[in-house]
C-alpha cells in the first residue's frame, strides 16, 4: 500500500545537476553489462505476480552489481575513488530524503487503517446498495478524489474491495470496475504531490512549486473521465444481490484526530518547503512526531486499544521503500557511467521536449513509472514549467494504458481471482490512449 502515498516521500532532492561528472564509458563491456543487469532485474519486476519474488529483492542485486562494476570502471579510467564515492553519496541522500518522507506517509496511512477509517468507508458504499451503474460512477470518483491524499496503490486496493464485494458475481463488473478504479487512482494521483511518487519527486526536485501541481487537475479529469464516459455503457444496467445486514463499520476512538494530524502534517511539509525553505521530509518528521505523542496518549487513555505506533512503523511497506533503493541507486549507477546523458540527447535533444515527455508515459506503460522519472530527473533536462508538469502527467497517468504499468493494476490483478487479467485490461487500452491523448491536449489549451 504504500507507493504513496502513495504513492509520498521523495523530500528535497538535491540538486541533480550538482552530480558528479559521468564516467563516459558508455561503450565498454562492463557498462553494456551493466545494463544487461538492470534490464533482467526489471524482467523480474515486471513479472512479480506470477513469480512472487518481491520487487525489492532483484533491483537491490543489481544496484549492488552496477555499483561494483563502477568502481572498476571508474578504476581503470583513472577516476579518483573520492569521486565515485561523492556520486554514490548523492544518490544515498536523494534515497535518505525519500525514504523518510514516505516512511511518515505510510505510517500515517496504516494508522489510519487500525482505526478504521478507511473500512468504515468501504462499509458505507456496500450498504447503500447502489446499482452496478451507480457504484461504476461512485468508485470511480471516490478514487480520483483519494488518491490525491491516500496515493493510487492504497486507493486501488481499498475500493476494488468494494467493487469485489460488491460484484464477485458478476465477472463483467469487476473486470470493467477494476480498470476503471486503476485509471481513476493513477489520474487522481498526477495532479497532486502527494498522489503519486513521481509527482513528488518533481515536486521535491524544485521544478515545479506545490500549488503549481494543481493546474493538473483538470487534464487529470479528462483523462479519467475519457475512457469511463465509454466504460460505463458496458457496465451491466442491474442491481447486485444484496450484501449482508447492511451494518456500517464503527471508527475507533481517535480516528478523527488520527486524519486531522494527517493533514497537518501535510500543511507542516508545504510550510517548511514554502515558507522556511527546508526540506519538506522535515515537517513530514515533525508531523511523525506529533502521531507518536497522540498515540502515547491513546494507549494511556484507552489501553483495551493496545495501539502502538511502533507497530505502525513496523507495518510499512518495506519491500516497496527498499525496491526505491535499488531503483535510486541502479538508475544513479547507469547515469554516471553516462547511459542517462546519451538518453537526454537522444530523446529531449532529438525529439524536443514535448515529444519526448509524451514518449514517457508510453514508458510507463510498460516500465514502471518511478525509474523513468527518476530517469528525466537525473537527466535533467532544460524545460520550463509547461513542460515539467507535462512529463509529471504522462508519467502518472501513462501507466494506465496497461495493467502491469502501475502499482494499482498489479495489485488489483491478483485480488480479481482471474476477473481482472491483462488481456482485460488490453480491450480499454485504445479508449484509455485516447484519454490520454485528450489530457495532454487540455493541458496545452489550460496550462499551454
Amino acid at each position: 500500500m504504500a507507493r504513496l502515498i502513495l504513492s509520498i516521500f521523495l523530500i528535497g532532492l538535491p540538486d541533480l545537476a550538482l552530480a558528479a561528472e559521468t564516467l563516459g564509458t558508455t561503450g565498454t563491456e562492463r557498462a553494456i553489462f551493466c545494463i544487461l543487469i538492470f534490464v533482467i532485474s526489471y524482467i523480474f519486476v515486471i513479472t512479480e505476480e506470477f513469480t512472487h519474488l518481491r520487487k525489492s529483492k532483484p533491483v537491490i542485486l543489481a544496484a549492488g552489481i552496477i555499483w561494483g562494476h563502477v568502481a572498476f570502471m571508474a578504476k581503470e579510467a583513472g577516476v579518483p575513488p573520492e569521486q565515485v564515492h561523492a556520486a554514490l553519496m548523492h544518490n544515498l541522500e536523494e534515497y535518505a530524503q525519500l525514504f523518510l518522507f514516505l516512511l511518515v506517509a505510510i505510517t500515517y496511512v496504516n494508522a489510519m487503517t487500525e482505526r478504521h477509517v478507511f473500512e468504515a468507508l468501504r462499509s458505507w458504499l456496500i450498504s447503500k446498495n447502489f446499482s452496478y451503474r451507480k457504484l461504476f460512477v461512485v468508485t470511480g470518483v471516490i478514487t480520483f478524489f483519494l488518491s490525491a491524499v491516500a496515493d493510487n496503490l492504497t486507493s486501488a486496493l481499498l475500493i476494488g474491495a468494494v467493487v469485489m464485494a460488491v460484484g464477485a458475481s458478476n465477472p463483467v463488473f469487476v473486470s470493467i470496475g477494476f480498470v476503471n478504479v486503476v485509471v481513476a487512482a493513477n489520474a487522481g494521483g498526477a495532479f497532486s504531490p502527494f498522489g503519486d511518487i513521481t509527482t513528488l519527486m518533481v515536486w521535491q526536485s524544485g521544478n515545479a512549486t506545490f500549488f503549481q501541481f494543481f493546474t493538473l487537475f483538470i487534464p487529470s479529469v479528462v483523462n479519467y473521465v475519457v475512457p469511463a464516459a465509454f466504460m460505463y455503457m458496458a457496465v451491466p444496467d442491474e442491481m447486485p444481490a444484496a450484501q449482508g445486514d447492511g451494518s456500517l463499520v464503527p471508527l475507533k476512538h481517535g480516528a478523527i484526530t488520527v486524519c486531522i494530524l494527517f493533514v497537518l502534517t501535510i500543511t507542516m511539509a508545504v510550510s517548511f518547503e514554502n515558507f522556511l525553505h527546508l526540506p519538506p521530509f522535515l515537517g513530514m518528521m515533525t508531523g511523525l512526531s506529533l502521531l507518536m505523542i497522540y498515540g502515547y496518549r491513546l494507549k494511556t487513555m484507552t489501553p483495551e486499544s493496545n495501539y502502538d505506533i511502533f507497530k505502525k512503523i513496523r507495518d510499512s511497506e518495506w519491500d516497496t521503500l527498499m525496491f526505491f533503493f535499488g531503483v535510486v541507486f541502479s538508475v544513479g549507477g547507469l547515469g554516471y557511467i553516462g547511459y542517462l546523458a546519451m538518453v537526454s540527447n537522444g530523446m529531449y535533444g532529438g525529439l524536443g521536449p514535448t515529444f519526448a515527455n509524451i514518449l514517457v508515459g508510453v514508458l510507463s506503460a510498460i516500465v514502471d513509472n518511478i525509474p523513468v522519472m527518476f530517469a528525466v530527473l537525473s537527466m535533467q533536462p532544460e524545460m520550463d514549467l509547461y513542460q515539467w508538469l507535462l512529463v509529471t502527467l504522462t508519467a502518472g497517468v501513462g501507466g494506465s494504458m496497461l495493467s502491469i504499468g502501475s502499482a494499482a493494476g498489479v495489485a488489483l490483478m491478483g485480488q480479481s481471482k482471474g476477473m481482472y487479467t491483462f488481456f482485460t485490461h488490453m480491450k480499454w487500452t485504445p479508449v484509455i490512449a485516447l484519454g490520454y491523448i485528450a489530457s495532454i491536449f487540455v493541458h496545452y489549451l489550460v496550462n499551454g
